[in-house]
C-alpha cells in the first residue's frame, strides 16, 4: 500500500497547478483505500508476482477519487472524512473538471497494463457507476422506493468497483472463469456490505467519527435501507414522519427519523442485511488457496460490518 501511495503521488502530476492541487487534497484527505487493498490481496491470494497490480489498485483508487468528487457536487456536500469538500474549498467548476482528470488519467494508466481483459473490466465499472448514479438521483425523495430497488443502486453506485477490484486480481494472473467470478461476486457482497454499514451509520454514527453530518442522506431525500424498513413496517405515524423528512429532504425532522428507526429496529435489520452480505463475501474465498493474502481478504468482510466510520 506505501508502493501505490507513492504511485498514486506520481501519477497525480499535471502542469496544471489547479489539477494537482485538488486532486491531491482529495487523495491525502484519508480514506480506507479498501478497494486497492482488494486489487492487491486478490492477485497475492492467487499468486501473482508481477508490478501490475500496484498499477490497478492506484487506478481504481482514482476512479473512486473522481466519484467522490462529483458525488459532492452533486450532493451539494460540503464535509468528508472530516475535512471540507473539494467543493465548498475549489468550488464546483474546479472538482467536475479535476474528477474528469482523474478519470481520464485513470484510463491512461490502465492502457499500460495491455489488457484488453482489464479494459474491458474498468470501462464497463465505471459505465456501470455512472448509472448507479443517475438510478439515485432519480430516487431522491422517492418514498416508493423498495429493497431491492435500493439495493439495485447500491450495487450498481458503489459495489461494482469493489466486484471489479477483486475480478482484476484474477485477471491479473490468468486465472479461470470460475475463479474470476468468484472473486468478482465476493467483491460485489463486499461492497454490498459496506455500502449498506455507510448507510446505517448515517442515523447510528458520531459526526467526528463518520467525518460528515448526521442526516446528510435524509437532508438529500434519499431513502436507504433504514428508511425503508421504517415506513415499511412502522406505526401510521412513523411512517408519515419518514415520509414527510424524505419528500422535503428536511435534516430538521431528523429527530422524529431517529424515533422512527429506533422504534422499528431498522438499524438492526439494516446491519443484518449486511452482516449477511459479509458472510456471503466470505463464504466465497472457501476454494481460494488458504495464505495470509486470502485471511486477510476475510478480515476485509468482517471489517466492513464491524465498524464506525
Amino acid at each position: 500500500m506505501h508502493a501505490v501511495d507513492q504511485l498514486i503521488r506520481q501519477r497525480l502530476h499535471s502542469d496544471v497547478a489547479l489539477v494537482s492541487q485538488v486532486a491531491e487534497y482529495i487523495v491525502a484527505s484519508g480514506g480506507k483505500r479498501l478497494r486497492p487493498m482488494i486489487v492487491l490481496l486478490s492477485a497475492r491470494t492467487l499468486g501473482y508476482t508481477g508490478e501490475h497490480h500496484r498499477e490497478l489498485a492506484a487506478v481504481i483508487e482514482f476512479i473512486h477519487t473522481a466519484t467522490l468528487l462529483h458525488d459532492d457536487v452533486v450532493d451539494e456536500s460540503a464535509l468528508r472524512r472530516g475535512r471540507d469538500t473539494a467543493n465548498a474549498l475549489f468550488g464546483n467548476a474546479a472538482s467536475v473538471l479535476v474528477g474528469d482528470f482523474l478519470y481520464s488519467r485513470a484510463f491512461q494508466m490502465m492502457v499500460g497494463c495491455g489488457s484488453m481483459r482489464v479494459m474491458e473490466t474498468l470501462a464497463d465499472a465505471t459505465n456501470i457507476i455512472a448509472e448507479g448514479e443517475v438510478l439515485q438521483l432519480m430516487n431522491i425523495g422517492n418514498v416508493d422506493l423498495d429493497e431491492a430497488g435500493y439495493v439495485r443502486v447500491i450495487q450498481y453506485k458503489t459495489a461494482k468497483l469493489f466486484e471489479a477490484a477483486a475480478r482484476l486480481g484474477a485477471i491479473l494472473t490468468g486465472a479461470d472463469a470460475a475463479t474470476e467470478d468468484r472473486l468478482a461476486r465476493y467483491g460485489m457482497h463486499l461492497g454490498t456490505a459496506f455500502q449498506i454499514i455507510d448507510d446505517v451509520l448515517d442515523y447510528s454514527g458520531k459526526q467526528d467519527e463518520i467525518g460528515k453530518s448526521l442526516g446528510d442522506d435524509l437532508a438529500e431525500g434519499k431513502a436507504t435501507l433504514p428508511l425503508i424498513h421504517a415506513m415499511r413496517h412502522g406505526s401510521p405515524e412513523h411512517a408519515d414522519a419518514v415520509r414527510q423528512a424524505l419528500t422535503q429532504a428536511d435534516r430538521s425532522l431528523l429527530p422524529q427519523v431517529l424515533a422512527a428507526v429506533h422504534a422499528t429496529g431498522a438499524l438492526d435489520y439494516a446491519r443484518d442485511i449486511a452482516l449477511r452480505e459479509a458472510g456471503l463475501a466470505r463464504a466465497l474465498l472457501a476454494d481460494l488457496p488458504g495464505n495470509d493474502d486470502r485471511r486477510a481478504l476475510e478480515t476485509l468482510a468482517e471489517l466492513a460490518v464491524a465498524r464506525n466510520s
